[in-house]
């Protein structure tokens, strides 16, 4: 069985900022739970900022949008 890669760019993106919420924060879904102790985490600045890095890094190798209709 062939998988198809999957070209939705919103997809990707939340594939994308999942991964890296997963390395960085130990955080097992960006989804909204409703409960306080599943939707609010404590997080070091340093992770922080490894995620940022790592999510303009992920941006700039993208590439420019492209914004044309």
């Amino acid at each position: 069985m062939v998988r198809r890669k999957n070209t939705d760019p919103t997809a990707q993106r939340d594939a994308l900022l999942l991964e890296i919420a997963r390395r960085q924060f130990r955080i097992e879904t960006l989804e909204t739970r409703n409960w306080d102790r599943l939707d609010f985490h404590d997080v070091a600045v340093w992770a922080i900022r490894a995620a940022l890095e790592e999510a303009f890094e992920a941006g700039r190798r993208a590439g420019p949008a492209d914004t044309q209709p």
